[in-house]
This record gives structure tokens, C-alpha cells and sequence, in this order.
């Protein structure tokens, strides 16, 4: 199968993504992905628990209490009516699954429905069929006003770019090189860290055009972006080189094995296989299926 038909996991990049938007206030939230329902096959997307006396700044945060019950919608799908009830009856159900009656409050509860698209049926249903109404806090964050407990949708494709700047590029919509250069930009100012790879991850998969479209460019500005990994990378081909000349009897082997790692990374760039290319860095065997892969 080929790496644009595969599945995309978004809601891993999600996940990441909401850690790398609290900044600093994560500390005092605990993220629990796929939290499951009591035994039978009932998850919630995401549970962040918070710490019950701090009040949180972030602006995706400030409806938040000690149990926040989170349902993501990836790109392309639709936060529809019967989603609004599916959530409010596992966070019911999330309350009463406790050992203890009554442990976890029903005001400590909060439901956050996240969706790219505007869920324009589902905001007319709460307004006429619910009479509850929706008050657009800034910029893609509309609040519940007049349900039993606060509730808030966030249109990621309406928020902030300076306020929610990952968030708002988790999509497979970027629009234009600018965009690429600011999300490679941001990306290279953290690049250590595995959430902002994993987000990074997802977004060059679901944008590959985009990552391409500038060619040269776009391939020197992933080049600058893994420069510790291909550096790694080179002396991997070195070494490649050196085996290959002592075997072959090739003096030329070194640099012979340094163009063909060369020309594997600068490939698996532009399609937009960062994670085959860091694996390889280590894993020789994985390497070598790549250079048969790419006839190399």
C-alpha cells in the first residue's frame, strides 16, 4: 500500500497538539487518549483531568474544570446531531462509572466537540430543537449557553493562527508556500520534542503537494529542518562506503555509499516519508529495504 492510500492518524497529531497549546498550563492537566468506557468498546477521544484549583488561561482551556471530555472530528469528517449525544451520554456515563456514588460531580464535568468544518445542522438543532444558545467566544471557540453543563465547540479551521497555531494547521488544507515555510519554521524552533513531531508528522503527510510544490526549495528547507538526522545519516553512508571499498577493493566506496544515502533522503523528502527516514538512520536492515524500494 502507498504512503498517500494509507490511513492518516490524526488523532494522535490531535492530542499532541492540544498538550503544545496549553504550553506552560499542561503541567497542571493530565491527557488521557482513548479513555475507555468501563469494560465493553466505549471510548472517549480524549479525558484531561485538571487540577481542581488552578484556572487556566489558554483560551481552548478557560471552560475546562476537573473532567474535560474532548471528541475530535480529523479533516474531512462531520460533527453531526447524533455526535452532540453519543459525547453527552458517554461523559453521563463517564460520571457514573465510579466505584463510589456520586465521586465524580456533575459540575466538574465539561464537554469540548472539536470539528475542521463549521457544524452548521447541528448549532441550528441545539438552537431550535434545545433553545440553548451559541455565543462565539473569539475567533472558533463557540460556547453551549443553557445546557445542564458547560460545553464548547472549537472550529479549528476559524481560530487564531497567533493564538492556536497548531491547532489551526492540523489539516490536510495548507494553502500556500508561505504556510509551509512558517509551519517548517515553528517546527524547527522544537524539533527535539516528539509532540510537535508527531503534529509535524501528520501535516506534511496530509499536505504532501504542498511540500513538494517548491521543489529544491522545499527539499533544502526540510534538509535544514533534519540537519542533525542527515548528518547522521552521512556518516551512516560513510561507513556504508568504507564496508562496501574494503569488500570490493573500490577506493572510491566512501563516497560512492554517501551519494546513495544522498540521494534515499533527498526521495523519501519529497514524499514526505520523515519517519522512514529517521528510522533508517538506525536501522541498517530497514535502509537497505529502502535503497532496493528506490532501486538504489
Amino acid at each position: 500500500m502507498s504512503e498517500k492510500k494509507k490511513k492518516l492518524q490524526w488523532h494522535p497529531a490531535f492530542v499532541a497538539g492540544m498538550q503544545i497549546e496549553f504550553g506552560e498550563e499542561a503541567r497542571f492537566l493530565t491527557f488521557n487518549p482513548e479513555h475507555l468506557l468501563g469494560t465493553k468498546p466505549m471510548q472517549i477521544d480524549i479525558l484531561i483531568k485538571k487540577d481542581s484549583d488552578h484556572v487556566l488561561h489558554k483560551n481552548i482551556g478557560r471552560i475546562f474544570r476537573k473532567h474535560n471530555i474532548i471528541e475530535y472530528k480529523a479533516p474531512g469528517d462531520y460533527l453531526s446531531i447524533d455526535d452532540f449525544y453519543k459525547v453527552y451520554g458517554y461523559t453521563c456515563f463517564y460520571k457514573s462509572n465510579t466505584r463510589t456514588a456520586d465521586s465524580i460531580k456533575f459540575q466538574d464535568l465539561t464537554i469540548t466537540l472539536v470539528s475542521e468544518s463549521y457544524p452548521r445542522k447541528l448549532i441550528r438543532h441545539l438552537r431550535q430543537t434545545q433553545h440553548y444558545d451559541i455565543k462565539e467566544m473569539e475567533a472558533g471557540i463557540y460556547y453551549v449557553i443553557g445546557a445542564p453543563l458547560p460545553i464548547q465547540i472549537i472550529v479549528t479551521a476559524k481560530l487564531s493562527k497567533e493564538e492556536n497555531f497548531w491547532l489551526g494547521n492540523l489539516t490536510n488544507r495548507v494553502k500556500n508556500t508561505k504556510d509551509v515555510q512558517h509551519l517548517l519554521a515553528e517546527y524547527k524552533k522544537h524539533k527535539k520534542d516528539i509532540l510537535y513531531e508527531s503534529i509535524m508528522d501528520i501535516i506534511v503527510k496530509a499536505n504532501p503537494k504542498m511540500f513538494e510544490k517548491e521543489g529544491d526549495i522545499m527539499c533544502e528547507a526540510l534538509e535544514e529542518l533534519m540537519k542533525d538526522e542527515l548528518e547522521a545519516q552521512m556518516q551512516k553512508g560513510k561507513e556504508i562506503g568504507q564496508e562496501i571499498g574494503q569488500k570490493m577493493g573500490i577506493l572510491q566506496g566512501e563516497r560512492q555509499g554517501e551519494t546513495r544515502v544522498n540521494q534515499l533522503n533527498q526521495k523519501l523528502i519529497a514524499l514526505g516519508r520523515m519517519d522512514d527516514m529517521l528510522k533508517s538512520v538506525s536501522d541498517t536492515v530497514f535502509q537497505q529495504k529502502l535503497f532496493k524500494e528506490f532501486n538504489l
